[in-house]
């Protein structure tokens, strides 16, 4: 095919406005005639309908990903059922897909010729890579990041989590899914001056 598309990753931390960029992307591409199709992990539901919501209050609907779906099978079924390729796919928190996902996206956009925008974190609360941030990372043809700023106006860095009390939380599973009550966005000094304060109220050594 002719053809030409791209796959892309945007990243930042939480409260990077990354969901509204996608909105608004989707917005701008509706005002020009673009096909396009957002998708979005099953995992975080806390929405509990197929939508794609902002924390500036916008949303859009789309299309659930689970962690078994296969998403080139399902653009194939659409693209046979419309008898056309859609030109974009938005795609939220992909820090969730499997790195198969993120295999099958990039087949979509060379097998079509489709444009695949993927938005998600880099890091979990422990610093380290997800599986779909880590394969799109290696394999993306456009990698931007989305930037914020810390308190202390350093550019955050790392999503950490926080129990009621406030203190960051060190142990627990990779995904945990939440809001501003879970997680706060803190720059690498921050972040560590945090855990050092901790260690110390605790009397724990820190390393």
């Amino acid at each position: 095919m002719n053809r030409k598309g791209k796959l892309y990753f945007r990243y930042g931390t939480m409260g990077s406005a990354k969901t509204a960029l996608l909105l608004t992307t989707a917005y701008n591409f509706e005002e020009r005639n673009l096909s396009y199709i957002c998708m979005k992990p099953f995992i975080d539901n806390r929405e509990k309908t197929n939508v794609i919501r902002s924390r500036i209050g916008i949303e859009r609907e789309c299309h659930w990903i689970y962690g078994d779906t296969d998403i080139y099978r399902m653009a194939q079924e659409m693209f046979e059922k419309t008898l056309t390729v859609i030109d974009w796919f938005l795609i939220d928190e992909a820090q969730f897909l499997t790195e198969q996902q993120v295999d099958q996206l990039a087949r979509i956009v060379d097998d079509y010729g489709s444009n695949v925008i993927c938005y998600g974190l880099r890091t979990d609360f422990k610093s380290r890579l997800f599986e779909g941030s880590r394969r799109l990372f290696e394999i993306a043809d456009t990698i931007d990041e989305i930037k914020s700023t810390c308190t202390c106006g350093r550019k955050t860095i790392v999503n950490a989590r926080i129990d009621s009390e406030g203190d960051f939380v060190e142990e627990g599973a990779q995904v945990e899914v939440g809001g501003d009550d879970r997680y706060i966005a803190v720059c690498r000094k921050c972040w560590r001056n945090k855990k050092i304060e901790q260690m110390k109220r605790h009397s724990l050594p820190f390393l």
